[in-house]
């Protein structure tokens, strides 16, 4: 069965090549955030959708009901927009930790103005 790319990768080489590069720079909110730029439009814009969302389930009055703050929501939807395609559980436990890294940076960082009134 072919391995799935998450939300970030069109194909499961593209897929590879951006997961590492965003667990290479999962702390650093410019390199961060200059990733999600370069990628395809429709990728670019479904990711940022994504993040608007989840931008919004992490301020600061929902977290208080809900208790989901941005490292939560990173810890609960980086497995489903990047994917490491390592068989090896070392390598997939600590690419876990920085995929969340990757995706608590793009909650915290990410100006998603732009997709404000897009349904």
């Amino acid at each position: 069965m072919p391995k799935k790319s998450g939300t970030i990768g069109t194909s499961t080489h593209c897929a590879e090549c951006v997961t590492k590069e965003c667990i290479e720079h999962c702390c650093d909110p410019v390199k961060a955030i200059a990733i999600l730029h370069r990628l395809p439009e429709l990728n670019h814009l479904v990711l940022a959708y994504l993040i608007r969302f989840l931008q919004v389930f992490a301020a600061e009055e929902n977290v208080a009901v809900t208790k989901m703050d941005s490292n939560n929501l990173a810890m609960v939807m980086a497995p489903n927009c990047l994917q490491c395609t390592s068989e090896e559980p070392q390598v997939i436990f600590e690419n876990a930790r920085k995929e969340m890294a990757y995706l608590r940076i793009l909650i915290q960082n990410l100006d998603t103005n732009f997709m404000e009134g897009i349904v």
